[in-house]
């Protein structure tokens, strides 16, 4: 299942001399795109300050497409690639309002608990509201 939570449109700050989104401004995006994810996952900040335990970006990937003018409609359909309590690979299509790819973005990130600092299984009800956004 893919989780469409979120929209945005291009911002002025995000445009860079050549009249369309900075590539630093993808990463904000995808950004903001899996905090939506995360809480949708019961994995945000809500959980953060409820258990020490929060998720931690290891590594990313972003593909440019297309570029996005100021003013642009974007949406992300989001789902997780893989995953097992420990780790969570999530990936983002950035699309524009007729549905054309802007950009396709690769997350990694771990599951941490920030009292041990050590990298440790989410909880059992966690890993199941997981399930549903993994595609096999």
């Amino acid at each position: 299942m893919r989780f469409r939570g979120y929209r945005t449109a291009v911002r002025d700050e995000w445009l860079d001399y050549n009249g369309h989104m900075n590539d630093a401004a993808y990463a904000i995006v995808c950004a903001e795109a899996s905090e939506l994810l995360l809480d949708a996952l019961g994995l945000g900040a809500a959980y953060q300050s409820a258990t020490g335990c929060t998720t931690y970006t290891v590594e990313s990937h972003i593909w440019y497409r297309r570029e996005a003018k100021g003013g642009t409609p974007l949406h992300a359909e989001t789902h997780v690639v893989a995953a097992d309590p420990k780790r969570l690979r999530v990936r983002h299509r950035l699309l524009d309002e007729a549905g054309a790819e802007i950009a396709e973005a690769e997350y990694l990130y771990l599951h941490v608990n920030q009292r041990t600092g050590k990298v440790e299984p989410m909880p059992e009800d966690r890993w199941q509201a997981v399930q549903p956004y993994l595609e096999t």
